[in-house]
């Protein structure tokens, strides 16, 4: 069964509002797991799990929840380098996949990026989510789940 997982933290509304309508349509569960209850359009479909604060705490709670065959949604990183692990489909909220092929270049780029803004060679700025952005998360959030839906649906089919 497939299951949407969201590092909801820092999620813009609108990619929260994709996940959502995505969920009601094709009736999948779907978990906003934060540190803080984070607004949303309530739906039969979509929970919030509210875990306590503290580092990696709500990143711990979908590692340990998620599965093969699931899609997470989260920007970061090392996360997204441990879910992978789990099998699972995973997104960043600007509408790229991480893989296997390229979750190592993006750790080294990530832990790059953080030397150079602690080193303020590199102002870390206030990146706009545009409608550009939302739209390409869409496409590639809606592309994703379609495999997963058309390989569950060829599984269900065999049995």
């Amino acid at each position: 069964m497939i299951k949407i997982w969201l590092d909801a933290d820092s999620c813009p509304i609108q990619v929260r509002t994709v996940i959502i309508r995505a969920s009601n349509r094709e009736k999948l569960e779907c978990t906003f797991v934060a540190n803080r209850n984070i607004p949303f359009e309530q739906s039969d479909y979509v929970k919030m799990v509210v875990v306590e604060a503290g580092d990696g705490v709500a990143d711990d709670y979908i590692t340990e929840h998620i599965e093969s065959g699931h899609i997470a949604v989260t920007r970061d990183i090392p996360l997204a380098a441990r879910l992978l692990e789990k099998e699972a489909v995973v997104l960043n909220d600007r509408g790229e996949q991480f893989t296997q092929n390229n979750i190592k270049e993006r750790l080294s780029l990530r832990d790059f990026m953080y030397e150079m803004r602690f080193t303020g060679v590199v102002d870390p700025g206030n990146k706009q989510f545009s409608p550009k952005e939302v739209q390409k998360f869409a496409n590639c959030f809606d592309r994703e789940l379609r495999k997963l839906l058309k390989a569950q649906e060829e599984v269900n089919d065999k049995t």
